[in-house]
């Protein structure tokens, strides 16, 4: 075949190539179909992509954690009616968190202030929030014995709100409403903790509440009712048929 001269256009299709030659002399083309190689596409069919490997990392320790290896530092104001009750039992709250934590703890008696710092035998890179949080329960009002169970345990939480928030009362509408919560001689507090699994203290007109987020739930629910008016009879009994229904949750 002889051309004077011609135009190729070439086309790459799934399977096959196209070879169009256009003459200048006539108008007619060609087209040369070539398949291309069995074996070389069912090769290309045959490979799937393979799923990406998962990276596994060490566990970090507290070490990488600090900037610069600085040490990590923290304060927390001590309030005036709890210094006392805060000096009277610093042995036990020094314990745990020395020997436990591995943190530095001082009480500094000019700026009544309780100070924590982490040092080179510090592991765990929680440590400092767990001592801080440790310490704030205490000086909300907790036991030593409670408030060391957020040192120890990871799903317990402290939820502070006042009584003002629920409901706006004054004067002798207030005093009731503590009234209500706390029970004669301290019964239905002592109830609600006991059936919720809680820890509760009443300062004042404000309420904290220590323990795990479904039982805080459920006993913030019932001091709600309670600061409503709602009779404690009433509430008892919701707050039975909860707290079993999380029990069998469990």
């Amino acid at each position: 075949l002889t051309m004077a001269s011609a135009d190729v256009t070439v086309k790459r299709m799934e399977g096959e190539v196209e070879v169009n030659t256009r003459h200048q002399d006539e108008d007619e083309f060609k087209v040369v179909k070539r398949k291309r190689k069995a074996s070389a596409l069912e090769g290309m069919d045959q490979e799937e992509p393979s799923e990406p490997k998962r990276p596994n990392f060490p566990p970090m320790s507290a070490q990488p954690l600090r900037s610069e290896g600085k040490p990590e530092y923290r304060k927390i104001t001590v309030p005036p009616h709890r210094f006392t009750p805060l000096k009277e039992n610093w042995m036990k709250i020094f314990s745990p968190v020395v020997e436990h934590l591995k943190l530095q703890i001082r009480l500094n008696l000019k700026t009544r202030h309780v100070e924590l710092k982490t040092s080179r035998f510090t592991v765990d890179h929680g440590a400092m929030q767990k001592g801080s949080d440790f310490i704030e329960a205490f000086l909300l009002g907790f036991d030593v014995d409670d408030a060391l169970a957020l040192v120890r345990l990871d799903d317990l939480f402290i939820d502070s709100f006042e009584i003002q928030d629920v409901k706006p009362l004054k004067g002798d509408h207030l005093s009731r409403a503590i009234g209500r919560i706390a029970g004669s001689g301290g019964r239905t507090k002592f109830t609600i903790e006991n059936v919720t699994k809680t820890r509760i203290v009443l300062a004042d007109s404000k309420i904290h509440i220590l323990g795990s987020f479904q039982n805080i739930k459920v006993a913030r629910n019932a001091i709600c009712s309670l600061i409503l008016g709602s009779p404690a009879s009433k509430v008892y009994g919701h707050m039975r048929a909860v707290a079993g229904k999380l029990s069998e949750r469990l």
